[in-house]
């Protein structure tokens, strides 16, 4: 079992520095001051659950009488979903993202890959499964086929400098803090390890009371600022905008989520507007951003985010 093989490189979420030992299909903490000590997390279904209940929006009861089921109701339910994926275009952009980090990690003998926000597999990550599989943690709040560990993102259970890779995607905006999320990540990485994030921008609601925050692309660039960055900018976007609003319009208009993806699916074809719209249009209505950056020492200052803005407002 591939958890197994990690069991050392964990730590304890709730004194954040102790390692953890195995004994009895429980894990204890190593710090004899700290209560998990005594009191040791449990695994759920084989899944280390390692959460800090006390500090997490999860309900320990809750999360436990589901069996680890997501409170989210993630995806669409038969033939819509299907019919939908027959008009879903291919992301271009996410591709090559995909593809660049697959050939940085060709490099590294052994990759150590995390995913956080791992309970399904991520826009165009099927191919990067397929290849490093058996390098691949991924961590979600909540049990499926997919995740190795059960864990909250503010705090990521494992030592620091063991990753060679963290990839998030559509996860930032549905954590309370994303800058803590985003400090974790660091600390997890190794000396100029990378991570892949991608995030939305202009969209509505979309995981209920689970939604929380949105970055324009210089937002997002900031909110990685203590990374070097390789490559960013908008993965979707104002003619994907526009198709999130037509649908969000819809639905308030005939008071039915359901009418409003019907409604995406007969205007699907805004959103290929984005392939002959100005990228730095795109920039300023994405609806979706991304960033590639590698861990760094030193933060990028006030001054450097504001030459960084890529967009079509610049003052000349």
């Amino acid at each position: 079992m591939k958890n197994k093989i990690f069991i050392e490189s964990l730590r304890c979420v709730l004194c954040g520095t102790s390692s953890l030992q195995e004994e009895n299909d429980f894990l204890f903490c190593n710090n004899i001051d700290c209560t998990k000590s005594k009191n040791p997390y449990r695994y759920l279904l084989s899944k280390p659950l390692l959460v800090d209940f006390n500090e997490s929006v999860l309900v320990e009861d809750n999360f436990h009488n589901k069996e680890g089921v997501s409170d989210v109701k993630r995806t669409p339910i038969g033939m819509l979903t299907d019919f939908r994926n027959l008009f879903r275009k291919k992301n271009h952009i996410a591709n090559l993202n995909i593809n660049l980090l697959i050939e940085k990690l060709y490099k590294i003998e052994k990759p150590r890959i995390l995913i956080v926000g791992g309970g399904e597999i991520g826009n165009g990550l099927n191919i990067f499964y397929n290849t490093f599989s058996k390098n691949i943690i991924s961590l979600d709040i909540y049990n499926s086929k997919y995740v190795d560990i059960i864990a909250d993102a503010h705090k990521i259970p494992f030592i620091d400098d063991y990753f060679d890779l963290v990839i998030i995607q559509a996860v930032l905006e549905h954590v309370l803090n994303p800058m803590v999320v985003v400090s974790e990540i660091h600390r997890v990485l190794k000396p100029e390890a990378i991570v892949y994030a991608e995030t939305p921008f202009m969209q509505q609601v979309h995981e209920g009371p689970f939604d929380f925050l949105r970055f324009s692309e210089s937002g997002h660039r900031y909110l990685f600022k203590n990374f070097t960055l390789i490559r960013s900018g908008y993965l979707l976007g104002v003619g994907t905008s526009l198709l999130w609003s037509i649908s969000y319009f819809f639905s308030g208009l005939f008071r039915s989520r359901l009418v409003g993806k019907l409604f995406r699916l007969f205007f699907f074809w805004v959103s290929y507007f984005d392939r002959i719209i100005p990228d730095s249009f795109n920039i300023d209505g994405a609806s979706g951003v991304y960033f590639i950056g590698k861990k760094a020492i030193e933060c990028i200052s006030e001054n450097e985010i504001i030459s960084h803005y890529k967009g079509n407002q610049t003052n000349h």
